[in-house]
């Protein structure tokens, strides 16, 4: 088990920040505390710095141009290039390959342990000592599901991006992409920049539910300006937009082979007489995303919805914690960068037993306000269809990790009486597999007719017994 500097009360000894996450909003925090003093322990999943959205190649495969992959690749170079300043400055320590899965709040108050699971085997354990925390975890997919979406050749918009991204990989040769939100567009525009024929980019949302809003969106050419640029590349390649339009079925002989779309109604139902059939061997479906809470909720932060609360500092309701980018509400790069910044200055102020001045992150503030509101705009745009659960069959099945169908789930409810996720989930074990329940989560609650609620779990991922014993050893070294 590994040992981490020691107490940030003691004398002599500079107090340590953990940040969790080396996204975007990691990142930031790491290097904003680093630069202002603090001692900093950046721990990160990813064998690489980056995150999802600076995700990079691994080296062994000689990506001469990587930045194609990537939007804002010279944000993304000043910030490896600044965490390697510190690093080699010993300002900062960079965890890689650390899985965290709990976060313990010393009973003393004196500060944290951040227990992580190490490499790919996630076997051996490793314990991190810090006297606060900023925790940058980042969002995950939200997955609902459709007749034959468990078809080889189906995964989601993230999905292919991350593969197209990190192993410079194209699940197929010819590409749906499907659902709904921003992410759709550079998705599709990535896949056809890398040889796929995309045979349709099919949005549940239209052109009139962009309209209502344009005012809002009118105040960030930038962003406009982006969107466009991804339909203009679209458009050169012939890729045939469908607003309005959503995935029926997905076809298949023990592999996708074609997807059944249809156009939808003012209420967001299928209309009758408007599907039509596309080849393809690749679907990619983007549904939103969903905050990771887990490590924040173990701690006792509170949530606001689905999201960490937080206040202008970017702290969280218990003392030492910080919360910043998607944990807090999913909003983008820019926003996360923004928010990760603030909770890196102020934590450092704070670790510093000095009163943060709002003044020297003035213009993050600026921008986290500006972003926050242009991702609130985007949310009330692109929304998952009302009326999706409709056209899922009753031997779909909806939990893969434990084989439940919508049937199952349905039954639950109707006829046993569950008015809520965790009692479909006693009745049906849908959501008690290896995810436990992060996929399925929502398309349970969709199917019950009921509020996906975070559920509160002791750990963050799946613990093997011999690290989890390990892990009531005597703490690192003082």
């Amino acid at each position: 088990m590994s040992r981490s500097p020691g107490r940030g009360s003691d004398e002599g000894v500079p107090p340590t920040l953990a940040v969790i996450g080396a996204g975007p909003a990691g990142l930031a925090a790491a290097l904003a505390a680093a630069v202002r003093g603090s001692s900093v322990t950046l721990i990160d999943a990813g064998a690489r710095a980056g995150g999802q959205f600076y995700r990079q190649p691994a080296e062994e495969l000689g990506a001469r141009h990587p930045q194609a992959l990537h939007h804002q690749w010279r944000t993304w170079e000043r910030l490896r290039d600044g965490l390697a300043a510190q690093v080699t400055a010993s300002r900062i320590t960079h965890l890689t390959e650390h899985h965290v899965w709990c976060v313990e709040r010393l009973d003393d108050d004196s500060g944290f342990l951040v227990h992580a699971l190490l490499g790919p085997a996630q076997e051996e354990s490793s314990t991190v000592r810090a006297d606060a925390v900023i925790l940058a975890t980042g969002a995950y997919e939200k997955v609902l599901p459709f007749p034959g979406w468990t078809l080889p050749g189906v995964l989601t918009a993230g999905g292919a991006q991350a593969m197209l991204k990190g192993g410079l990989v194209l699940q197929g040769r010819t590409a749906v992409v499907a659902g709904t939100g921003p992410l759709l567009l550079p998705v599709a525009a990535g896949l056809a920049a890398a040889g796929a024929e995309v045979a349709a980019l099919v949005e549940s949302a239209g052109p009139k539910d962009v309209a209502r809003r344009a005012r809002t969106f009118s105040a960030h050419p930038g962003k406009l300006a982006e969107g466009a640029g991804y339909a203009a590349e679209l458009m050169r390649r012939r890729v045939r937009l469908k607003p309005r339009h959503t995935v029926v079925e997905a076809h298949g002989d023990g592999a996708l082979e074609a997807v059944t779309i249809a156009a939808l109604d003012r209420d967001g139902r299928v209309a009758p007489g408007s599907e039509q059939v596309i080849a393809c061997d690749t679907l990619a479906v983007g549904h939103g995303l969903l905050p990771h809470t887990d490590l924040a909720e173990t701690l006792g932060c509170r949530l606001e919805g689905t999201a960490v609360a937080v206040d202008d500092e970017q702290r969280t309701d218990v003392h030492g914690v910080w919360a910043a980018g998607e944990a807090t509400g999913v909003g983008g790069a820019a926003l996360s960068l923004a928010e990760g910044h603030i909770a890196g200055c102020s934590a450092a102020a704070r670790l510093a037993a000095r009163e943060p001045d709002p003044r020297t992150w003035a213009a993050a503030t600026k921008s986290r306000t500006q972003e926050r509101e242009f991702s609130a705009c985007l949310d009330a745009v692109f929304v998952p269809r009302a009326h999706w659960a409709e056209q899922v069959t009753g031997d779909t099945v909806v939990c893969r990790c434990e084989e439940v169908t919508a049937s199952s789930v349905r039954e639950a409810v109707g006829e046993l009486g569950a008015t809520d996720v965790r009692t479909v989930k006693l009745l049906t074990r849908a959501g008690m597999g290896w995810c436990q329940g992060r996929m399925c989560g929502p398309a349970v609650a969709g199917l019950a007719g009921c509020e996906l609620l975070p559920s509160k779990r002791p750990f963050a991922r799946p613990v093997p017994l011999g690290a989890l014993a390990r892990a009531g050893e005597d703490p690192p070294d003082e």
